[in-house]
Formats: structure tokens, C-alpha cells, sequence
């Protein structure tokens, strides 16, 4: 029998708000201003408030977001940039496309997140930055972030692309470092009708350059002073962005919600080999994704599990099964199988589970019962109604 519980559900979303949705877009088109318009300087200005910083540049994407925001902070050709080897590709295709060279550093198993202490022992006179990436909703320690910049003096560039309005420490992500890349694909926390994506920053001079990197870089019409590009979020994604923005606390809180029962209900499981990712944030993790590990003590590999989750209906996700340092296109860099053994583990464990605001209780329950029931042979006693 089919349970049908998608891995994303945006429908459930928009369709309470469709209506201002419409209105946003019908706006923009009466007044006729679809790039650079007044729409994108209000939500510019709207979401670096949220973030806690002083400025905003929206983009085309979160990958640009990175490239052009490494170049705004003048980090180029000739500086090393640190960043962990287990995150998405556009966080290395970013500090390439920079001109800058990546070291990859490991991660802690139990967070996903950077190895700071690890970190350490890749600086050289050569580094520059380092990019701690937020990864699925939770964000490095800002205070341990802070410490080791202090330390080595280098710049903190934070990849926030999965963490939009997350806590920790009294920071909000994007407002740790001298600036941050949101990514709005429409997944995310906060996500445009496409593609799409800002930074953030407290430099009014790094604001600027942004703007003129990402209009060709003319700093007016027709007098170009960067070697820049075109890449601009359009007037129409930042008004549907702008209309969704006051309902981001809520939507983060629903996902919070059904964290909590994740964990609640699969603590069952954890003699079973199947532990979550841990969470060090209390409540500033927004879950952009729930993630579990699948161990080598699990009965079933994971594959085994994925698949049988998919014939009853449940989508899952693996976020990310190659590790950039493994990636094919990018063997030029030298790096081999062995050297973030941390990464490379989870790369074969981590099983991303539904999850997305209006996911119903009963939906949980129905993915916790099929794990249970698979891995143990019995029924998990429904807990949430």
C-alpha cells in the first residue's frame, strides 16, 4: 500500500497565500520594473535586517552569491580559501569561479559541520577566508568561528544557503562574518519561483562592489571599473521573496516541530544503527533538511532502506553522496579517497527524511513505522496524532 509523503511539498506553502503571491506579481508587472526594481531594493533591505546585517545584494543564485561575494571582498587569485570537503558543489564552484584556491578540510560525523580544530592545520600564509557552511539548517559555532579568525586573521565568509533566519550563540546566519550567501532556490527555507540569491554583509564597501560586479560591473550606465558579470535577481522573485519573508519564523518554527518528533520517535531505532545528525543549536536549527546516518550496524544498507521507503511511497533525499573532493570534474586538485575520512563516511550514511512545513504528524509517524517496522519487525506505537 502507498503512503505518498513527497520529500518536499511546496504546495502546502503557497497555497494559503496564493493570493498575495498573485498580488506581488501583478504589481511588479503594472509597474513594468523587472530588473533592479524597487521591489528587489525592499527586500534587499528587508531580508539583511532579518539576517542582522546592513546590506543586501540579490543575485541570480546562490553560487554567484559565493564566486561574486568572495570577489567583493577581494579575495582572488593567489589566496587560499578553507572550506569543509562535505557540502554542496557551489560552495567550491564559488571560491573557483573567484579565482581563488579551495583547501578542503574534514567535518565532526555527529554535526556534519566544519572541523575547525582541523582547519587549523591547513593555514598557511596563503589563507585568506575560510567558508563555514551552515549545513542543513544548523550553523557553525559563531564564537568558535569568531576565536579562530581572530587567531589567524582571516576573513569569515559564511555559505548560509540552507540556513536562512538560523541561531546560535546570539548570531543569526549571515551576520557572523563580513558577509554571507543565501541561495533561494525553491526548496529552501525561503524559496523564489526559480532560481535566485543574496548576500549579506556588514561593509558598506563590500555591498557596493557587489552591485557593480553583479551589473557588469559599472559602477553607472555604460562606466564599467569591475571585470563583472550579469547577475541579478529579479524584480519578480524578490516580490514573492518580499511577501514570503514574514511567514519564514513560522514556516522554520513547523519544521522545528517536526524535528522534535524525528527525534522523539526514532530514538527507538538508535540500537538499530540509525542515529540524526546532532543538534547543538537547540532552537536556532531551522531544518532545511532532517537528516539521519545509516551506520555500518544497521541490518539494512542504506540503499536497501531508501528503496523500500520508495515502495511504499516515501521519498528520501542523500545530501550529498559524493564529496566535493571526490567530485570527477575536479581531480585536478589532488585530492584522493582517504583524506576526510569523516566526510567520505558520511557521504555513504546520511539518509535525508521528509520534511518541510505543513508535513502532518501522522505523516511522521508513517516514516518512523516503516523504519521501525523494516529494521525491527515491529510496529512503532503511534506517539502524535
Amino acid at each position: 500500500m502507498s503512503i505518498n509523503i513527497p520529500f518536499v511539498d511546496l504546495t502546502l506553502q503557497h497555497a494559503p497565500i496564493q493570493t498575495e503571491l498573485e498580488q506581488a506579481i501583478q504589481d511588479v508587472l503594472t509597474v513594468g520594473d523587472f530588473v533592479l526594481g524597487q521591489a528587489l531594493v525592499n527586500f534587499e533591505t528587508a531580508f539583511a535586517a532579518a539576517c542582522g546585517t546592513g546590506y543586501g545584494v540579490g543575485v541570480a543564485s546562490g553560487t554567484d552569491a559565493i564566486a561574486l561575494g568572495l570577489q567583493a571582498c577581494n579575495i582572488g587569485a593567489g589566496d587560499e580559501v578553507i572550506l569543509p570537503a562535505n557540502t554542496f558543489v557551489a560552495t567550491l564552484i564559488g571560491v573557483l569561479r573567484a579565482g581563488a584556491t579551495p583547501i578542503f578540510v574534514d567535518c565532526h560525523p555527529e554535526t556534519a559541520l566544519i572541523d575547525l580544530e582541523a582547519a587549523a592545520k591547513v593555514v598557511t600564509s596563503k589563507t585568506k577566508a575560510i567558508i563555514p557552511v551552515h549545513l542543513y539548517g544548523q550553523m557553525v559555532s559563531p564564537k568558535q568561528l569568531l576565536d579562530f579568525a581572530d587567531t589567524y586573521k582571516l576573513l569569515i565568509f559564511e555559505d548560509a544557503a540552507q540556513a536562512h533566519l538560523a541561531e546560535r550563540e546570539g548570531y543569526r546566519a549571515g551576520a557572523v562574518g563580513i558577509a554571507a550567501a543565501f541561495s533561494f532556490y525553491p526548496s529552501k527555507n525561503l524559496g523564489a519561483f526559480g532560481d535566485g540569491g543574496m548576500l549579506v554583509t556588514k561593509d558598506a564597501d563590500v555591498a557596493q562592489k557587489m552591485k557593480r560586479l553583479r551589473n557588469y560591473g559599472a559602477a553607472q550606465k555604460y562606466f564599467h571599473v569591475e571585470s563583472g558579470t550579469n547577475s541579478r535577481l529579479d524584480t519578480i522573485q524578490a516580490a514573492i521573496l518580499q511577501r514570503k519573508l514574514p511567514y519564514l519564523s513560522q514556516w522554520n518554527s513547523d519544521r522545528q516541530r517536526i524535528a522534535q518528533q524525528y527525534d522523539s520517535q526514532l530514538s527507538s531505532l538508535m540500537n538499530s544503527g540509525i542515529i540524526p545528525i546532532q543538534n547543538q543549536s537547540a532552537n536556532g536549527h531551522v531544518y532545511h533538511l532532517y537528516v539521519i546516518r545509516v551506520q555500518e550496524t544497521c541490518s539494512l544498507p542504506r540503499e536497501e532502506i531508501q528503496g523500500k521507503l520508495a515502495d511504499l511511497g516515501i521519498q528520501t533525499g542523500i545530501h550529498y553522496p559524493i564529496p566535493c573532493h571526490l567530485q570527477p570534474a575536479f581531480t585536478y586538485l589532488r585530492y584522493q579517497i582517504g583524506d576526510f575520512p569523516h566526510a567520505e563516511r558520511l557521504a555513504k550514511e546520511i539518509l535525508s527524511l521528509p520534511m518541510y512545513p505543513g508535513l502532518q504528524s501522522i505523516q511522521v509517524n508513517s516514516v518512523v513505522d516503516a523504519l521501525v517496522t523494516m529494521l525491527t519487525g515491529e510496529q512503532q506505537k503511534l506517539l502524535y496524532v
